[in-house]
């Protein structure tokens, strides 16, 4: 199967660095490299501008690159907490996702896309977890995030308002017979 040759525009994880020519298959250039902005067809004009492109995105990388390590340093420090519903053993009913985490840093004012937090799978216990996220392919930061157990309230409130519900039921009977009282002294009025 014949390959293509690109010039990466930026770092790929797993394929190469920013100002690399590599080979890659033509539906993964056309697909995905190409119309995202990391790639660029490699013809023989932009082969010679590869030297000059080099310079330009490394200076764009330096800049990134202390941009990201502020976002890691940030990311450190932060310590998120999660509320599910979950079950007495601590098992949730449902998961803590990487885009649930991604609003969880939103909230805090970074923006991290959910692709970038590494969940092998997600969050399905109750506790402290270690989350990491892959900022860039040599910039990794790793952050603690709680899942806490959403508080219910207690069964005992339940059986109090069973009981009260109880009492109405009773009390709808009385003014009831006060309305027929009150149909008779009408009857009563009109024969007057």
């Amino acid at each position: 199967m014949g390959m293509v040759q690109v010039i990466l525009s930026e770092d790929v994880h797993g394929l190469g660095d920013a100002g690399e020519i590599v080979s890659v298959k033509p539906g993964y250039a056309r697909n995905y490299l190409i119309p995202q902005s990391k790639a660029m067809i490699a013809t023989a004009e932009r082969v010679n501008e590869v030297e000059h492109q080099k310079r330009v995105i490394s200076e764009k990388l330096a800049k990134e690159l202390s941009d990201l390590n502020a976002v890691k340093a940030k990311l450190h420090g932060m310590k998120l907490e999660a509320v599910a519903q979950a079950g007495e053993e601590g098992k949730l009913f449902g998961s803590v996702t990487a885009a649930n985490l991604a609003e969880l840093i939103a909230e805090q004012g970074l923006e991290i896309d959910k692709r970038k937090i590494q969940l092998s799978e997600p969050i399905k216990t109750v506790g402290e977890h270690t989350v990491h996220v892959r900022l860039r392919s040599d910039v990794m930061a790793d952050f603690k995030v709680t899942v806490l157990a959403a508080s219910a309230p207690p069964p005992t409130e339940a059986v109090e308002d069973e009981g009260a519900s109880g009492s109405l039921g009773e009390e709808p009977e009385a003014p009831a017979a006060e309305a027929s009282a009150d149909d008779g002294d009408e009857e009563a009025k009109s024969e007057d």
